[in-house]
């Protein structure tokens, strides 16, 4: 993989409408973690697709009426058999974050890469997730040259509104890619 005018080559593409230019002169800085399934707990549904194209057929399940007219996407999706697919170029800004703070900056959005980990707070991320979710972040500390802090969970920017990656997230299978020079 590599990266071409913010799009990842070798793997799917979507894209959402669901983004905006990041503000002038702003590249990103920081890479969010989050977690995603739909139904709840439920894998390989197609439905996560859905919503961030705004495709989603919230009459599908009774569960997704909150999502009727919700927009949102994030740069990268990867599936619990560790497929990506990405929704928006990472040089642009993908609607992931929603109010959030880190390092006294609002609006983490504008500088941030988010990534989406087909799972739940409580059940474990597959060896193939974290396998591709590894080489995605050397190839992003290497492009944007981002500090190696600078890998976050949603509940980190978001703290008593979002709970994931979870528990159930180990950071210790990325630390190396983190803690590794650029």
């Amino acid at each position: 993989m590599y990266l071409d005018q913010g799009w990842l080559s070798d793997i799917v593409h979507k894209s959402s409408p669901n983004f905006n230019q990041r503000p002038l002169g702003v590249a990103p800085e920081l890479v969010v973690i989050h977690n995603i399934s739909l139904p709840a707990g439920q894998f390989g549904t197609g439905f996560i697709d859905a919503l961030f194209c705004n495709t989603l057929d919230c009459a599908a399940h009774e569960s997704f009426a909150d999502l009727v007219g919700l927009e949102v996407s994030a740069h990268l999706l990867i599936d619990r058999s560790g497929k990506a697919t990405q929704f928006v170029s990472f040089d642009d800004r993908a609607w992931h974050a929603g109010v959030s703070r880190y390092k006294d900056r609002d609006n983490c959005n504008d500088f941030s890469v988010g990534i989406e980990l087909e799972g739940t707070d409580d059940l474990a991320y597959t060896d193939a997730q974290y396998s591709t979710l590894r080489q995605v972040l050397a190839i992003l500390r290497r492009h944007y040259d981002l500090a190696h802090d600078a890998v976050v969970g949603h509940s980190d920017i978001a703290p008593g509104r979002k709970t994931d990656p979870g528990a159930a997230f180990d950071w210790g299978r990325i630390s190396d890619v983190l803690n590794r020079s650029v």
